[in-house]
Parts: C-alpha cells; structure tokens; sequence
C-alpha cells in the first residue's frame, strides 16, 4: 500500500474523502465488502477503518464507528483544550455512520473478541499496547530452534518493564532452545522473573497477558495475526499451555536418559516421527531442527539400528519399541534387538 494511501487521501479517520465515505458506508450497511472494493481507497486499511474478515480474509469488515470515535476520542483527551473542534466533528461523524448499520447488542461488541492485525506494524502496536496493560502474568510458547540474538534484545527492555511492575513470566520453548547462548544470557538477566521449560514439540507461537488477551499467528510467515480476547478462546488457550507446562522440562534440568543404549533423546523423538510416517521436513519443523540436521540423526539412527534402506528402519524402530512413548526412568536401559551386521552401539 505504500504511495497508495493517504497521500493520495489527505484525511484523517474523523472526515473521510468522498471514495472512502462510499466503501466504509456501504460496508457498515452491509456488515462487510469485498476486498477488491477497498483497493481504491487503501486510506480506510490504513487507518484500521476496515479489516479482514476472521472467517473470510477475501472480505473486509467495517470497525464499529463507536470503536473508531472512541480510538480518535482517546488521543483527543490529551490535548482537549486545543481539539474541541475536531472532537465535534469526529462525534457527528461517526454517529451519523452508526445509524446506517444495525444497532449494538448488549455486551461486548463482535469486533472486539477476535481481532485480524494486518501487518508487522499492527501487530507490535497490539502487543505493545497489551505489554503496557498487562499487570499479572505474561505465558508466552516459542517454537522453532535456538532464538536469535536480535529478537531476545528486542524483547528485553519490554520484559525489563513488565518484570519492574511485578510481572511474572513463563516461557516454553523446544529442547533445541537450550543450545542457545543468548537464551541463557536473558534469562539470567530476568531472574526469578522468568520460568523457562523446554519440551521436544510445541504448539505454534502464543502470547497470553494476565489469561485476558491471546495473540497467535494467523498465516504461515506471521504477518497477520489474531488478537483473542473471547474468554472461552483465550481460557482454552490457558488450558493448553497449562497441560504443555506440566509435561516440559524446566530449562534448569537435564534432559531424562532414552532408556535404550546407544540412542540419543532426539533420535527417539525423531524415530517416534518416522514411525507416524512424517516426511523429513515436517520432523525438522517440528522439532525446530534444520532438514540437514534432521537426516544426520536419521543417517545415525539407521546405523545404530542396522537397517539399510527407510522401510527397514521402519521395522527396526518398531523392534526396539521407538514407535511409542518412552520408557519410565529407572527400569535401565533397553538393549537393542540382535540385527545383521551391526556393530556395538556408541551412547551418544
């Protein structure tokens, strides 16, 4: 949308050009219109007056004029002896729109429980505006591998902030995480603050704020995201992450022995994976491994296992009991099934 957009509509949201005030009127008198119908006038995106549909994105919903008199009323309150005027206007403006829709129900408006943030920019303004809220609790999964340095650093001065108001943290990361210097440095930074476990899989990114407001992504590179704040979503969101901290392992401790000599714990994970019939990317987006590092294990396991092509490491995973869960701890290690031309297994 850039060069698109309010240079070619100098307005602001309280006084719309003539093209924006067709499309926002038509889609508060329909409930919604069609993305196609809004690419003349990218101003009404620009300035959050239409989003996208949570259950269509090839649709574009109007925000309730109350929510947009209310976001212009908020800035006005600062500076209100020199914003009369404006304020004036923008209150007609939007009350003569509100009059073209339905009228509101009681209770929450439907826009406001599930949120479609379209762009990096929104996204962080969302968080941000729900990191400064936020006086409790902050429960946060982090998928993929070991965290780059840059995206800890970004972080750190708004955890800084949470952790002066007394929030406190609990993060759940992939077991790869723990390889990761710059995780270790901020959480020593953090202190007691922050609570880090680590489990082979996790669920895709989730930030909850005092178990009120979720985000999670809503495309695959997490450009769009939802922001949740319909009690029953976002407790069930709290459920989940719940049961996920109950099963990881705090960050503090070892990873637990496979109980089967010669195996490493990612090996298992990953055999357990082949055994479900996973392809080798899907393992590695999984486990938060590359795809190249996934093949060596794969590579390694097969020798341990002596099998010679992918079915018979099939066979040999399902001998050695790999297919399932593992082992309780304390019932020692597990010995391999007598198989041609294996050599002695290496603990690894």
């Amino acid at each position: 949308m850039a060069g698109h957009g309010t240079d070619g509509h100098p307005h602001g949201a309280d006084r719309l050009c003539e093209a924006g005030d067709r499309v926002y009127s038509r889609a508060v008198r329909r409930g919604r219109v069609p993305r196609e119908e809004a690419e003349a006038v990218p101003c009404l995106l620009e300035l959050a007056l239409l989003h996208p549909d949570p259950d269509d994105m090839a649709w574009l919903v109007p925000t309730s004029p109350q929510e947009v008199m209310t976001r212009l009323l908020r800035g006005v309150y600062d500076e209100v002896s020199a914003s009369q005027r404006r304020m004036g206007s923008a209150v007609a403006a939007f009350e003569w729109y509100a009059g073209l829709g339905p009228q509101p129900q009681n209770g929450p408006a439907e826009g406001t429980a599930i949120r479609v943030l379209d762009g990096l920019s929104r996204i962080q303004a969302a968080m941000d505006e729900a990191t400064a809220a936020c006086t409790t609790e902050v429960l946060t999964v982090q998928p993929g591998g070991i965290r780059p340095e840059h995206e800890l650093t970004e972080g750190l001065h708004r955890a800084m902030a949470l952790r002066a108001r007394g929030v406190r943290m609990r993060d759940l990361y992939t077991h790869v995480a723990r390889h990761g210097q710059g995780l270790l440095n901020y959480l020593e930074l953090m202190g007691d603050a922050v609570q880090a476990r680590t489990l082979e899989e996790v669920i895709d990114r989730l930030i909850l704020f005092d178990r009120t407001v979720a985000f999670i992504p809503a495309n695959a590179d997490r450009t769009l995201a939802l922001e949740l704040r319909h009690p029953a979503l976002v407790q069930y969101l709290v459920t989940v992450f719940e049961r996920l901290w109950r099963l990881a392992i705090p960050l503090t401790a070892p990873l637990p022995e496979t109980g089967i000599e010669g195996i490493s714990y990612r090996e298992r994970s990953i055999a357990a994976l082949l055994a479900e019939g996973h392809q080798d990317a899907v393992i590695a987006e999984r486990l938060g491994i590359s795809v190249r590092t996934c093949r060596a294990h794969i590579a390694r396991l097969s020798e341990t296992l002596g099998a010679a092509s992918r079915t018979q490491l099939g066979v040999r995973i399902a001998q050695a009991g790999l297919d399932g869960p593992p082992r309780p701890s304390g019932l020692g290690p597990i010995s391999l099934p007598d198989v041609p031309g294996r050599g002695s297994p290496t603990v690894r």
